[in-house]
């Protein structure tokens, strides 16, 4: 039985934190987060916020009129604003009582398993200490490979990491709707979805707001991420932050996610959502029954075809031929060399790679994780 108390995982987008035509902070709504997060910590939950607004603030800071795009400038503004956005925290918690602490991670950190276990182990000695743990990208130093592309994702993987109770998505609308609510007069708030389908990807927008990188695709992924593991997930309105105090208390706000059955391990939720894919696999009727129904490792007469260039370990999606994900895993080949075993018997291989005993599995079922984003027929 878990023992340790509640964690909530918030993440304030830009969108929330400043205004959207000059990329201003709006302090009074980061002042009423702040103190709405620290009665939430008084209530015995413990708390995490992931934050962003480093970009665009700084960008306002430097006279930039819109989000850089170029990664050099992107850069620059983010070690601008970073600062500044703590500043403000510090002054706002430490008007309620409470330390905060600054913790900047890039996708390298929770893509080695080594890295993910420390990052995991810190953040867990800060919560115990009663300190605010503040996570953002380390914009400044990261590059683009090795990027978590949005603080929604970075949330999710954060709710992951520790094992969350619930994470609350503040956005700038109520929730997820059945259409634009800004351009449709007929969109409904959808208050409550069983699970993140592809169908419902397909209601969801294109990017925020010109200073945020995010948008409601985003903000599903990362419901997606969290849901799968075993995480309920909230999407509200970020301009009234004392609405989390009735999400704690289990009242209806804004739209939830349910979380869905899981009983993987840690580490297999970390190769599913920590690590970074390299490639796809393709797979017969076949195969996908054999890992999603049967538990069965993958084997190379399965794959009928590739993308990408991996080495072996790295991770990999394995898809129908449709396109459709049903899985990843850390593959036991290179590219090159599955390229020439695709479709063939586990007998031939030695011969077709000239080597006496290679791996008997391309995905071993100890390292290949479902994602039932659908019932199976």
């Amino acid at each position: 039985m878990n023992t340790q108390p509640a964690l909530l995982v918030v993440k304030v987008g830009t969108s929330t934190l400043t205004d959207g035509q000059t990329g201003r902070l709006r302090l009074g709504v980061m002042a009423d987060l702040a103190q709405t997060l620290c009665l939430i910590c008084e209530t015995g939950w413990r708390v995490v916020l992931v934050s962003s607004g480093a970009i665009g603030v700084g960008a306002q800071r430097l006279g930039l009129k819109a989000r850089p795009t170029d990664l050099a400038t992107k850069q620059a503004a983010a070690a601008v604003g970073q600062g500044l956005l703590m500043s403000w925290y510090e002054q706002f918690f430490r008007a309620n009582s409470r330390t905060i602490a600054q913790v900047l991670l890039t996708r390298g950190d929770l893509a080695q398993r080594n890295r993910y276990l420390n990052a995991q182990r810190t953040l867990q000695a800060l919560l115990d200490l009663g300190v605010v743990p503040i996570i953002n990208e380390n914009d400044t130093v990261a590059v683009n490979e090795l990027t978590f592309g949005d603080n929604d994702t970075l949330s999710a993987l954060v709710a992951n990491l520790l094992s969350a109770r619930l994470l609350v998505l503040l956005t700038d609308v109520a929730g997820f709707y059945s259409a634009n609510p800004r351009l449709d007069p007929e969109a409904r708030l959808i208050e409550e979805v069983d699970m993140v389908s592809p169908a419902l990807r397909q209601l969801a927008g294109g990017r925020g707001s010109n200073w945020g990188t995010g948008g409601m695709s985003t903000k599903l992924e990362a419901a997606f991420i969290a849901t799968h593991s075993g995480i309920p997930t909230v999407i509200t309105d970020g301009s009234q932050p004392r609405a989390l105090l009735d999400l704690i208390q289990g009242k209806s706000v804004g739209t939830r996610f349910k979380a869905q059955p899981q009983g993987t391990s840690s580490r297999k939720r970390w190769i599913a959502h920590g690590l970074v894919p390299r490639g796809k696999l393709f797979l017969d009727p076949g195969a996908i029954r054999a890992i999603t129904q049967h538990h069965k490792s993958l084997l190379p007469a399965g794959i009928t075809a590739l993308e990408g260039e991996f080495q072996d370990g790295d991770l990999v999606c394995l898809c129908d031929q449709g396109g459709r994900e049903w899985g990843r895993g850390l593959v036991n080949y290179t590219s090159l060399d599955l390229q020439r075993i695709l479709g063939k018997q586990t007998r031939e291989i030695p011969l077709l790679l000239d080597e006496p005993e290679p791996p008997t599995t391309v995905v071993h079922r100890d390292n290949l994780i479902v994602l039932a984003i659908e019932p199976t027929e």
